[in-house]
């Protein structure tokens, strides 16, 4: 199969990508193989491209917004047919036995593993995923647009409700790229009132018709105190002025896998009256299940950017200069 490895982490100017040949991947006990209909790109798969995330094993295919087909099964695989429609996402596997997978927590097992990190993903024709770890997904969505579902899409839910945004509240995000383009979507029809605060004048426009209240600079101030806020943007100091625009006991959630340093904050201009700043680690299988049939029912729709498999370099580069209004994809 064809297929892009990342061949020496560095700058995406350097070229860390290499489109190469591999060996079809054959499924073991309990896993699938999807024949790859599309994969989205995410900012994580630019951050272990760079080396921001430590590569954990050499010459991995990244990916894990992927769709796919199923056109082989392993050994005592039961959930799956060939021929039906699969996503796969960033959590690959978990331990089942530590205390945070018992107690509903398996974002945080520390045995976690994830597709295009620990093991191959989706820049690729072919890709393998356990079969307790893959979405079923409904044969008429095309595949182009559930795939930004399968990890934009549910870790920035999982951002949202770790935000504890009340009913008809006030909702910030700072960033609005493939995951806050598709909260908003949510908050907005849920009944939130929703500000976006990006450096995109692009952007900007399209959180205005996606039902934003009002869309600004990326540190600018928005109209209103917020409820919550949700920083999507790798940018540590895009915190300060979030935890600042908090009415009294918001919360202000960091939602990606890498930030730059936040910088010292002062107490009682951002942290007093109860605010809070919380993380996001990862999501779990729960929230995707979630996630998935409220996109459904609320008919969330990523806008997107298809592009050919083969040109996956450029479009990270692509990703890396803030190119993109909502999602890119990959299609092989």
């Amino acid at each position: 199969m064809r297929a892009w490895v990342v061949a020496e982490p560095g700058p995406v100017a350097g070229h860390p990508l290499e489109w190469t040949e591999l060996a079809d991947p054959v499924p073991g006990p309990g896993q699938v193989r999807l024949r790859v209909e599309a994969c989205g790109v995410c900012r994580t798969d630019l951050h272990l491209a760079e080396g921001d995330l430590a590569p954990r094993r050499p010459r991995t295919v990244p990916g894990h917004e992927v769709v796919g087909r199923v056109d082989a099964v392993g050994p005592s695989s039961e959930r799956f047919v060939v021929g039906d429609r699969v996503g796969v996402a960033w959590l690959r596997g978990t331990c089942g036995r530590c205390r945070w997978c018992r107690s509903g927590r398996e974002n945080l097992c520390p045995r976690a593993t994830f597709t295009g990190w620990d093991a191959d993903g989706g820049f690729a024709e072919l890709a393998i995923v356990d079969e307790s770890f893959a979405y079923r997904l409904p044969g008429d969505v095309p595949a182009t647009a559930a795939a930004p579902l399968l990890c934009s899409g549910i870790v920035g839910y999982r951002a949202l409700k770790r935000a504890t945004l009340p009913p008809g509240g006030r909702l910030g995000l700072y960033g609005f790229g493939a995951s806050a383009h598709l909260v908003a979507q949510v908050a907005v029809r849920q009944g939130a009132t929703v500000h976006v605060m990006t450096r995109s004048p692009a952007a900007q426009r399209l959180a205005l018709e996606l039902g934003a209240a009002s869309a600004s600079g990326a540190d600018a101030e928005p109209p209103e105190p917020l409820d919550a806020a949700v920083v999507f943007a790798p940018v540590g100091t895009l915190v300060p002025p979030a935890l600042r625009a908090l009415d009294r006991g918001g919360v202000c959630v960091v939602a990606g896998i890498h930030l730059t340093d936040v910088p010292a904050l002062d107490y009682e201009r951002e942290l007093f009256y109860e605010r809070e700043l919380r993380s996001v680690t990862a999501s779990t299988r729960a929230d995707g299940d979630e996630f998935l049939r409220l996109a459904a029912a609320l008919d969330v729709r990523p806008a997107t950017t298809v592009r050919p498999l083969a040109a996956a370099a450029d479009t990270l580069a692509d990703l890396a200069a803030d190119a993109y209004e909502g999602a890119a994809v990959l299609v092989p």
